[in-house]
């Protein structure tokens, strides 16, 4: 039973949890809710979880004021957008208007930028409101959300939403957590390598990453111009396809009858899994075979060694000019100053052994500058990547690959989270995609009854197909739930 809509000290006995877009969006074109009795009920979730360290700012009298013009608009008669009081948190990367941007790191946690990036600037016209700015892996330069700069009390790193005693994963760590412990219905995060969808199948959420290019990447601390673009987190595949129609404005496709869904598999994406991804993932291909999805074995034997190739000399050459320019562009710090304050051991050996010195390992383990490798990775590994993918789909005729989007679940929360064997597990099967500015989507198919862990099973296409794999995780979402 909700409350009266006119009161708004009191709390609707509503699980807003697990609710999505489209039913907060009834709930106030009804007037069983009021956008500000709405802000209650998140900020008394934010305010009761906050040793999970999802939020490093919230503004709860900004945003009781936005929700309250929201309310006198309806009760005025007036058209409403199509997220009319929406909470919508925003990692720490993303400019703004009103909010600082520190990117998880010291040094600019004092920058304010004056305006919203303009895929924000989208949201908030079409009625959203920003609650706050979520925590992050340091400068996104990493997949744990393990980040001791910034903490609640003495939790250190932002927590899994549903065992607090293991990692979030990241870097959007603190946007997942958000969304699956029910702070928000939906959060804004970047993905570079894995950094939207990983920590949303870490936590139990969907989470959507589009074609590099898809969405304006002005106003976003970057890393790499090749790899990064901002991507939405929410409860269901309706509502990222709802934020990407109002970013992109392109047209929502209806769901695809599974009978006419081809997915491939490829071997590379099913090795090295721990013992329940592996079962709830084969479990998940039995449903969706049952359901009438095709499900076809593809070879893809050179994928390992293309993408070697690319990761390491893409991030560590733009790490570094991508952030020297963003820094000159928006700020009056230097790079140099910026990893004095690095805090998360990870992040400033990478930036001290590799990004400032321009230098990388070779296959002898010798530092070799950086430069020569970046070229190759652009000019000739990055196009065969990409033709390989091209060619896999034409043979195959596949409308997606399919895989666990983790081939673990959520490490432990500890100084060991970051090390560089569980950095180069957890993005196994997100970076080859990354690398060739494929759309990607996450969707969340399980928990673990023993340790209450999520899983997360992932579809990619092929560039510009993002209307169609959105249309595809929906059928698929329908077919999974409770694997």
């Amino acid at each position: 039973m909700l409350a009266n809509h006119e009161n708004t000290n009191l709390k609707p006995s509503l699980d807003l949890s697990k609710l999505s877009t489209n039913e907060i969006s009834t709930l106030i074109h009804s007037k069983k809710i009021s956008c500000e009795q709405l802000v209650h009920l998140y900020f008394s979730n934010i305010e009761q979880l906050q040793s999970l360290n999802a939020f490093v700012t919230v503004d709860k009298a900004s945003t009781l004021q936005q929700a309250k013009s929201w309310d006198q608009h309806i009760l005025e008669g007036k058209p409403c957008p199509a997220l009319i009081g929406t909470l919508i948190a925003v990692k720490d990367n993303i400019h703004v208007a009103g909010f600082p941007n520190s990117a998880g790191t010291p040094a600019l946690a004092q920058f304010r930028p004056e305006t919203s990036a303009p895929i924000i600037q989208k949201l908030i016209d079409q009625g959203a409101i920003i609650v706050g700015k979520t925590h992050m892996h340091e400068l996104a330069f990493g997949v744990t959300g393990y980040n001791p700069a910034i903490h609640f009390n003495d939790v250190i790193g932002t927590r899994n939403a549903t065992n607090p005693l293991h990692i979030a994963g990241g870097s959007s760590s603190g946007s997942a957590v958000a969304v699956a412990a029910g702070m928000v219905p939906i959060a804004i995060g970047t993905d570079t390598g894995a950094s939207v969808r990983l920590p949303c199948a870490l936590n139990g959420c969907v989470g959507f990453r589009p074609t590099l290019g898809r969405y304006a990447q002005d106003g976003i601390t970057p890393i790499s111009h090749t790899r990064d673009t901002a991507g939405p987190m929410a409860h269901t595949v309706s509502d990222i396809a709802l934020i990407d129609h109002v970013i992109t404005q392109q047209t929502i496709k209806a769901p695809i009858p599974a009978q006419q869904i081809r997915l491939g598999i490829n071997q590379y994406f099913w090795a090295n899994l721990d013992e329940n991804v592996h079962h709830h993932a084969h479990l998940a291909l039995e449903r969706l075979k049952s359901a009438g999805v095709k499900i076809v074995e593809v070879q893809m034997p050179e994928l390992e060694q293309l993408n070697h190739h690319i990761s390491f000399p893409v991030v560590i050459y733009e790490g570094k000019h991508d952030l020297v320019q963003y820094l000159k562009n928006n700020t009056q710090i230097t790079i140099e100053s910026v990893v004095d304050q690095i805090t998360s051991p990870d992040v400033l050996a990478l930036f001290k052994q590799n990004i400032l010195p321009e230098l990388m390992a070779n296959a002898e383990g010798e530092l070799v500058p950086v430069l020569p490798l970046y070229q190759k990775a652009i000019n000739e590994f990055r196009p065969q990547l990409l033709a390989l993918y091209e060619k896999t789909f034409k043979e195959n005729n596949l409308n997606a690959l399919i895989f666990p989007t983790s081939p673990i679940v959520a490490p432990l929360a500890n100084d060991e989270a970051s090390s560089i064997e569980n950095f180069q597990r957890l993005i196994q099967n997100t970076d080859p995609g990354s690398n060739i500015g494929l759309p990607g989507l996450s969707l969340a198919i399980a928990n673990v009854t023993e340790s209450n862990l999520a899983i997360g099973l992932e579809i990619d296409g092929l560039p510009h197909s993002d209307d169609e794999l959105l249309a595809i995780g929906m059928t698929l979402e329908s077919i999974l739930k409770n694997v």
